[in-house]
């Protein structure tokens, strides 16, 4: 898995019962995985899992809180589709069950990410060469 941390295996544990849970570093935190889609984040030891039209209503009911990052100097925040369960579920394998599963759901509805095609290397330009000029 390459570099480690506490938090990220506890999650995992925690996520044991849905099946074969795996995480991914990225951009400074974990991508969660089950069946090679991803349905959780975690982001400074806060788990934030998988919304869409569907789920996302019964994470704001229940208190979850969405996942904001900081575009950058001038932007805007962005919110993205991630939210954590409801704060009674952070720690506890069974309350987190249904909002997991919830979040594996919705990952399985979204379309599949499409990977950038990596472009071909193009050959080097051509210059084109002068032409002679007419002596008349």
């Amino acid at each position: 898995m390459g570099r480690q941390n506490s938090y990220m295996e506890y999650t995992l544990e925690l996520l044991e019962p849905l099946g074969p849970v795996q995480a991914r570093a990225m951009f400074g935190g974990w991508g969660v995985y089950l069946g090679g889609r991803m349905f959780g984040l975690i982001i400074e030891e806060r788990l934030y899992l998988k919304t869409d039209e569907l789920t996302r209503p019964h994470f704001e009911k229940a208190g979850g809180e969405p996942f904001v990052y900081d575009a950058g100097k001038g932007r805007k925040p962005v919110t993205m589709s991630y939210w954590t369960p409801p704060p009674d579920a952070a720690d506890d394998a069974l309350a987190l069950l249904p909002w997991a599963r919830r979040a594996v759901e919705a990952a399985q509805r979204a379309p599949p990410v499409k990977r950038r095609a990596s472009r071909p290397s193009s050959p080097p330009r051509r210059r084109a060469s002068p032409r002679p000029r007419r002596t008349s």
